[in-house]
C-alpha cells in the first residue's frame, strides 16, 4: 500500500536539475507584434550579456539637469595623452592606456595604472558636449537635444461649418396603375 506523506514530511519539492535558470530571453514573439522597436530589443539583449569582470576604474553617472548628464571616471595617474574618448552611433567608449617610463623603481605600487575600456550605450539624441580632466577625475558632459520636429506639439482642432437645416428630401415613387 502506498502512503501519501503528511504535511511537514521531508519530501523534496524540486531537484537541482529542475532549477536551471534561464540566462537569456527570447524576444521573437515581441518582434511579431511590434514595429520599429528593433533598437529597444537590441539594447535589452546587450544589457543581458555578461559585463566585463572588472568595473575598474570606478565611475559615476550624474543627472545635472532635465536634459543633461555627466559621467565622472576616477582616472588617478592618467594624463590627457593616456585617455581616449570616442562617440559613434550612440556608443560612447572611454579607453585609457598609461605610458610608463621604465626607469621608475617602485617599492610599493598601490595606484593602478592598468589599461581600461568603458562603453556606455547612449539614448537617441544624446550627444557629448565636452570633457575635462581635473583632480584625477575625467568628466564627460552629455546633453539630450530633441529636434523640434520630434518634440510634442499641440494640434488645433478646426470646427466644420454648420449645415443649414433643410426640409428632408422625399423620394416620390410613381403609383402603379
Amino acid at each position: 500500500m502506498l502512503e501519501t506523506p503528511s504535511f511537514g514530511a521531508s519530501v523534496p519539492c524540486c531537484f537541482k536539475e529542475d532549477m536551471a535558470m534561464a540566462t537569456s530571453y527570447d524576444y521573437a514573439p515581441l518582434y511579431r507584434s511590434s514595429v520599429g522597436f528593433d533598437r529597444v530589443f537590441h539594447l535589452l539583449e546587450n544589457a543581458q550579456r555578461a559585463r566585463s569582470i572588472s568595473d575598474w576604474p570606478p565611475y559615476d553617472i550624474i543627472k545635472t539637469g532635465d536634459d543633461s548628464y555627466r559621467i565622472s571616471i576616477a582616472v588617478a595617474g592618467f594624463t590627457q595623452n593616456d585617455l581616449d574618448i570616442t562617440f559613434q552611433s550612440n556608443l560612447l567608449t572611454v579607453t585609457g592606456k598609461k605610458q610608463e617610463s621604465a626607469n621608475e623603481g617602485y617599492l610599493h605600487r598601490g595606484i593602478a595604472g592598468r589599461p581600461f575600456e568603458h562603453r556606455f550605450e547612449l539614448a537617441d539624441h544624446v550627444r557629448v558636449s565636452g570633457a575635462e580632466l581635473g583632480n584625477g577625475l575625467l568628466s564627460i558632459d552629455l546633453v539630450r537635444e530633441i529636434p523640434e520636429e520630434l518634440k510634442p506639439r499641440k494640434i488645433s482642432i478646426q470646427s466644420a461649418p454648420a449645415l443649414n437645416p433643410a426640409a428632408p428630401a422625399q423620394i416620390e415613387a410613381q403609383k402603379a396603375a
